[in-house]
């Protein structure tokens, strides 16, 4: 199984924008799950965690994206980070067969100036897929 970016949309309504993707990954939840939740994982295809305290209510500080707490947290399958001034990212892991995983992505945020582009998560995921689909 390679990994894939099936969709990804976008949508603005009024000030707010949402960012949609379905990102089918080459490894079992289990694998992608530290890729979503660590500083680790987060810094090898994201962007730096400098903060990160994996439970509900936990504070995170994603260097590129800001800095809030945790409102979801279900462990291998939901991980949502909100930042700024509500902004939301968030990671929801679903199985696909037997070795594969499915990631349903969203990212809300209000439009601030800055551009929180399609592209430029795309790029993210590919660099995810990337790295899952090294067998190392």
């Amino acid at each position: 199984m390679t990994g894939s970016i099936e969709q990804g949309t976008s949508q603005t309504h009024g000030n707010t924008h949402l960012l949609h993707f379905l990102v089918r990954l080459p490894r079992p939840m289990e694998k992608v799950w530290p890729e979503l939740t660590t500083p680790e994982g987060l810094a090898a295809w994201c962007t730096a965690a400098d903060e990160l305290e994996p439970r509900l209510g936990g504070a995170v500080s994603l260097r590129d994206l800001g800095s809030g707490r945790i409102t979801a947290w279900d462990v291998d399958r939901v991980a949502e980070y909100t930042v700024g001034e509500g902004d939301r990212i968030r990671f929801h892991l679903e199985r696909d067969g037997e070795d594969g995983s499915v990631l349903r992505f969203t990212r809300e945020f209000q439009d601030d100036g800055e551009s929180e582009s399609e592209a430029g998560w795309r790029t993210r995921f590919e660099r995810l897929i990337a790295k899952m689909a090294d067998p190392s």
